[in-house]
């Protein structure tokens, strides 16, 4: 019984204990957080997003977290505090068994005494003379037991030598559980066999169960796979940026969106407005509806199309609903997409240039509500004035009005001064004071991107068929604002996204996409831990003193707190040749903000012992073989709007006029698509 009671009272100390061990270091961690954090705002502050809702949203919503966080954070706090207190006025004191003291004699108390202080206790705890219970328990357990230890020769030898009268006794062990756990007679023996079989068996199947089936159906990124393999299947080298629409929508998540017969009336008439941008033939425009309306994904193209033309106040309640369902999804399935477009596809193990440019520039137009058609090529400007109607205040009309005064293109805007603009804005488009001031803010917070780019052999001089060759690229961005991680300005989006870039290596010409990786400027801490870890094993591999290596990390540690990122891959150098080669920096939210340089890759004949896993020349496939075939395949149904990225003749002659990089290597100080190379070939 003593045992019991003892184990129930440490009961409340164990949990005490498993509470706290999380608890308190994670409690001081984010207070250190909390005084460390910097109070910089990311989202933008224009009229348009305040007006919107979109950032009282947000800051509602992060409020409302940290609101249920801290509450929940501080019950768990009175909960210790509780447990303390309890444990603190419990009485958990372990009783000594002192005979004398139980007798109420003094110790080395005389056999005569012994019996004198027996008899008075029996007269007022014996049974039969007190029918109290807990009488009769204390007079068993103690009484009876403490004149036995004091009058039996050998039980009063081993308490004065060892402090019990049964002699030594070992090592006691408990459980800290409640008492009616322990007691396993009646009702409690089902209840600690429910909670053993629940947490042993019940609990880890069920989670096993949830998790199993989960992963059968979605991949990591919450995608379907079903989703995966229809957008392998369905993506085309030849994919034209203006076809990439049909290829997203057929999604499996988008299939399961309903269909009601309420909505027909209201998508009958959203089918109207948005038919210009459907790329069908208005000539036959009732064949043509009638073929649209029987493909299931049409909803999901209309609502697409709806946030593209901002026609969302035509939007019935419950199309809504599917209409922001639509656009939660739509960033990781695109992302999904993007990746089905440069993942590399045999015989070359190369991806597609041509579709992923075309991924890129719909989640552009998704994010900032942009028409494709406004992609068009108008005037001067082949990217068309898509980059213009992503900034607040502006229309079709205001790109003409200042197109009058030579802006006609989105970079000539970015160029001027602020002065300049606010002239250019006030005086031509009309616009008021406080409407120039927010263009001014949302170019602030647009990225300038650099890359800094190198492809070598390590440890060798020159490139040879069938080496391994290293891509080493920094990708830098810049903003007015001076931040390095925002989110970009998009009031018609309605979720926070995340500026998210993507770095191809790739043969613009034969529609190749050598290399590419995703960058990311909101994890600081993260880039830092990487491109030190990165460097240090490339250092040590090359034979480098830690003195080197501190000052590589160091130097590459400050680069990446002022905005840049590394980006290292590896591919096998081709045949024998010289490659015209560009690398592509796009981004998936912000139009006009992409940057793409050119370099030229020699690759030398193999003369180096070995092949180092590579082919030899005679076995190297033809890498230009099909390239024209596949050229007219990519002017079939294309004739929508013409990428920023398309190249042209006149594009091909500036590249042989000019020249090109140095081999492996080009650097680009623009946002332009059409970047001038810049450098000379090497020797």
């Amino acid at each position: 019984m003593g045992a019991s009671e003892e184990n129930s009272a440490l009961f409340p100390i164990f949990v005490l204990t498993l509470m706290a061990l999380p608890l308190v270091p994670y409690t001081i961690v984010n207070l250190f957080g909390a005084f460390k954090k910097k109070a910089a705002k990311i989202n933008c502050q224009c009229s348009v997003c305040v007006r919107s809702g979109k950032y009282h949203k947000s800051i509602f919503r992060r409020a409302s977290f940290c609101l249920a966080y801290n509450l929940t954070l501080v019950l768990l706090w009175v909960v210790m505090a509780v447990l303390v207190y309890y444990i603190k006025h419990i009485n958990t004191e372990v009783q000594i068994f002192e005979p004398f003291s139980i007798l109420g004699v003094e110790y080395g108390a005389s056999d005569s005494e012994i019996k004198k202080a027996y008899r008075r206790l029996s007269i007022q705890y014996h049974p039969d003379k007190n029918p109290d219970p807990e009488a009769h328990s204390y007079f068993v357990e103690f009484i009876s037991k403490a004149y036995q230890a004091l009058t039996d020769p050998v039980s009063r030898e081993n308490f004065e030598k060892y402090g019990h009268p049964d002699g030594r006794q070992g090592l006691q062990m408990g459980i800290a559980l409640p008492q009616f756990l322990l007691n396993i007679d009646g009702a409690s023996e089902g209840i600690l066999l429910l909670g053993i079989v629940g947490v042993c068996i019940i609990l880890p199947l069920t989670i096993s169960v949830i998790y199993l089936s989960r992963s059968s159906k979605y991949t990591g990124n919450y995608v379907m796979h079903s989703t995966l393999a229809a957008y392998y299947h369905l993506m085309k080298p030849s994919l034209a940026p203006s076809k990439v629409m049909d290829v997203f929508i057929k999604a499996s998540e988008f299939m399961d969106i309903p269909v009601r017969r309420s909505d027909e009336e209201p998508l009958q008439r959203l089918f109207v407005l948005v038919r210009s941008e459907l790329n069908l033939d208005l000539k036959n425009i009732r064949q043509e509806q009638a073929k649209f309306w029987k493909q299931h994904p049409a909803l999901t193209e209309l609502l697409l199309q709806t946030q593209l033309t901002h026609k969302t106040a035509s939007l019935s309640p419950t199309l809504q609903r599917d209409f922001k369902r639509v656009l939660e999804l739509a960033p990781r399935l695109l992302e999904e997409l993007m990746k089905m477009a440069i993942i590399p596809r045999p015989p070359v193990g190369h991806g597609w240039l041509r579709p992923a440019i075309g991924v890129m520039e719909l989640s552009q137009s998704v994010v900032q509500a942009v028409p494709l058609s406004a992609r068009k090529a108008a005037g001067g400007s082949s990217e068309g004035f898509a980059p213009f109607l992503q900034l607040p205040h502006f229309s079709e009309a205001v790109v003409k009005k200042i197109a009058r005064k030579k802006v006609r293109t989105f970079q000539d805007f970015r160029d001027m001064t602020p002065d300049e603009r606010a002239d250019l804005l006030t005086q031509v488009a009309g616009f008021s004071n406080s409407e120039s001031h927010d263009v001014e803010m949302v170019l602030e917070m647009m990225p300038s991107v650099t890359i800094d780019i190198a492809c070598e052999t390590e440890g060798e001089e020159g490139i040879q068929e069938g080496d391994i060759v290293t891509m080493h690229a920094w990708v830098t961005i810049k903003r007015g604002s001076g931040l390095i991680r925002a989110l970009p300005h998009c009031p018609y989006f309605p979720f926070d996204k995340e500026e998210n870039f993507w770095l191809m290596l790739a043969d613009s010409f034969s529609n190749d996409v050598w290399l590419s990786q995703k960058v990311s400027f909101m994890d600081e801490a993260t880039a830092i831990i990487a491109v030190s870890k990165t460097l240090q094993e490339l250092k040590e591999g090359s034979g480098a003193t830690p003195r080197e290596i501190n000052a590589a990390v160091k130097e590459a540690i400050e680069k990446v707190k002022n905005g840049s990122r590394l980006v290292m891959g590896k591919f096998q150098a081709p045949a024998e040749g010289n490659y015209n080669l560009s690398s592509f920096c796009l981004c998936d939210s912000w139009i006009g903000c992409d940057a793409k340089s050119n370099l030229k890759l020699k690759v030398m004949k193999r003369s180096r012992a070995g092949t180092r896993g590579g082919f030899a020349a005679d076995e190297t496939p033809a890498m230009e073989d099909g390239i024209e075939e596949d050229e007219e395949e990519e002017e079939e149904d294309y004739d929508d709007y013409e990428s920023e990225y398309s190249e042209d003749e006149e594009d091909a002659k500036e590249t042989k006029s000019k020249g090109a990089v140095a081999n492996g290597s080009a650097h680009n100080k623009g946002n332009s698509s059409g970047s001038d190379e810049s450098g000379s070939e090497a020797d």
